[in-house]
Parts: C-alpha cells; sequence; structure tokens
C-alpha cells in the first residue's frame, strides 16, 4: 500500500486555457475519416485566431480533408515541474486553403513540418468544438506494486 497524496479531480478547461494550450506546443494528432475507417496522422499546426492550420502535401491527409470534411485534432501536454498533463481536442470541418499573400505571410510562413518533401497544400481546421482537461499524474509506483501482485498466465 502506498501513501501518495490524493490526486486533485480532473479540471475541465474552458475554450481560452485551451487555445491557449494549443498554442504553447506544434505537434498534434489529426483524426481522418478514410474509407469508412478512422486514421490518425501526426501533424505540425499553427494556432490562426481560433482555428487551427497545418501543411500537407499530396496523399491520404489532403484527400480526406478536402471539401468540408469531419475531422477531430488533439494535442497534449505535460509540466513536469507539477507533474499535471493536459489534453485538448478541436473538432470541426477541415477546409483546404487557397495559397493567398495573407496566408503565406501570417501563419503560413512559420509554419514547417518535421518531415521534409513538398508540403506545399494548407488545411485549416475550423473548430465546431473545443474541450480539454488538466489532470494529476500518478506517481509509476502505484502502477508497479498492482502489477506485481497481478495473477500472471501459465508459464509466464
Amino acid at each position: 500500500m502506498h501513501n501518495d497524496p490524493p490526486q486533485p479531480a480532473t479540471e475541465v478547461l474552458r475554450p481560452g486555457d485551451c487555445w491557449d494550450l494549443l498554442r504553447g506546443v506544434s505537434v498534434g494528432h489529426l483524426a481522418v475519416t478514410v474509407d469508412d475507417h478512422p486514421e490518425i496522422f501526426p501533424v505540425n499546426y499553427k494556432v490562426d485566431d481560433e482555428s487551427l492550420v497545418f501543411r500537407t502535401g499530396e496523399g491520404t491527409k489532403l484527400r480526406s480533408a478536402g471539401g468540408h470534411s469531419a475531422v477531430a485534432l488533439e494535442a497534449d501536454g505535460f509540466d513536469a515541474s507539477t507533474r499535471t498533463a493536459w489534453s485538448v481536442l478541436v473538432k470541426g470541418d477541415a477546409v483546404v486553403l487557397e495559397p493567398s499573400p495573407e496566408l503565406l505571410t501570417g501563419v503560413g510562413l512559420t509554419l514547417f513540418p518535421w518531415q521534409a518533401g513538398q508540403k506545399d497544400h494548407f488545411v485549416r481546421v475550423v473548430p465546431a468544438s473545443v474541450t480539454g482537461r488538466r489532470f494529476g499524474v500518478t506517481s509509476p509506483l502505484t502502477w508497479w506494486n498492482q502489477l506485481d501482485v497481478a495473477p500472471r498466465a501459465a508459464g509466464g
């Protein structure tokens, strides 16, 4: 038995707090539907007002985001000093943007994908909902002890 301090309740974040957290990181996971099945892709994004913009090349992400497709983008973070984590989920429509001077000198100027290659398409996620939560991270020792007494498979 451990004497870990009680964990605070999960905090439901206000939309403004979610946007502040999203501005502090640049990588999220984009969920799209491909042939009636979910697919998830890591993307580098930037917050532009209260929407998200990412760059991509030709391929599945672009085809799935074509038109006004329903998507979700999730981003997470962890503060080691306070042992708290957060998760934000943006649900909305993906809209492929036409290149414009405003786009290329605005958010597009600072949006650099990690993977090399031609990524000349910009996609905006226009949110229908923005939700998030922040929570304390449990000590790993809590889980190790429970696993030590867990039943094991025969021969293990």
